[in-house]
């Protein structure tokens, strides 16, 4: 049975791929949608970010010996301790500043630790091997789907679904939402505003040493990971709506299914440029994103 050309197995294959993908964009959006939403900045550091949970994973292994379920736990907590340095010793001074600020500093940020990974470990990248649980595939009928991308699946939706429900439906998330609309009167009840953002930050980085853990052992711990992941992230957060959770998400999805299917009706070639084409759509006819909300701009 054929879809407009290609053999339905092959689509379906390609969808599975993109979901893949695309939960792996989910959730490095969502990471960026909540440090805009929270703090107002652009974190450009984000992919670096990252990275440098592959590179503790990878050297957790090598160093001390500890397995991949250890590394789940080590890695983000190490990440998310240089996020709170990074967070209490330079951005901390640029939240009544405007965007372009934080956005040149996180730039400039991920540059710089790129470049220390590159020159401590090269270009070549470092193999993390897939843990002995999750070798072998299922069969689905259409492919044959190995046990380890089912449980990224699986894994990045649960993170995502909570980290959405927890700012969306708790009173924790109320109160974060609360302070990025007016800090001033959160305080004045009693909560400590520059606190939560800390942590916000910190929980931000967690999400992406989580997110490099679950790519790593299909791929490698190389010093630019994050640079084209990233910016598929970034431009998923703005499809979906920077402002909004669940348009982080919806976003990511979206650029993970269309690049897919791109490389099955077009070419593999165009791939990468499908995020891009998309992001540029949507800026064009709804630039609040599918989800976000419109705020007017006063002159």
């Amino acid at each position: 049975m054929e879809i407009f050309g290609i053999p339905s197995q092959a689509l379906f294959g390609q969808l599975l791929i993109g979901l893949i993908n695309g939960s792996f964009y989910a959730l490095l959006s969502l990471g960026l949608a909540v440090i805009f939403g929270l703090l107002n900045i652009i974190n450009f550091s984000h992919g670096a970010q990252y990275m440098m949970g592959a590179f503790v994973a990878y050297l957790a292994l090598q160093w001390f010996g500890l397995n991949y379920w250890l590394a789940l736990v080590i890695s983000p907590l190490v990440v998310g301790a240089i996020g709170m340095a990074i967070e209490r010793s330079m951005l901390v001074r640029l939240y009544k500043l405007d965007h372009l600020y934080g956005l040149l500093l996180t730039f400039g940020l991920a540059l710089i630790i790129q470049g220390l990974f590159r020159n401590a470990y090269g270009a070549s990248g470092m193999p993390y091997a897939v843990p002995e649980v999750f070798t072998g595939a299922i069969d689905l009928g259409f492919m044959f789907l190995p046990k380890y991308r089912a449980w990224v699946i699986v894994s990045s939706m649960f993170v995502c679904f909570s980290t959405w429900f927890v700012i969306e439906r708790t009173k924790l998330g109320a109160y974060l939402r609360a302070a990025t609309e007016n800090p001033s009167m959160v305080q004045a009840f009693g909560i400590n505003v520059p606190r939560m953002i800390f942590y916000t930050f910190a929980i931000n980085a967690v999400l992406a040493a989580a997110a490099a853990l679950l790519v790593t052992p299909t791929y490698l711990a190389k010093f630019d990971m994050g640079e084209s992941l990233g910016t598929k992230a970034f431009f998923a957060a703005i499809i979906g709506g920077f402002n909004n959770s669940r348009g982080a998400l919806l976003g990511g999805l979206i650029v993970g299914v269309c690049e897919n299917l791109a490389a099955a009706y077009v070419s593999s070639a165009y791939k990468d440029a499908v995020a891009l084409a998309i992001f540029m759509l949507v800026i064009l006819f709804k630039p609040q994103g599918l989800l976000g909300r419109k705020e007017e701009r006063k002159v």
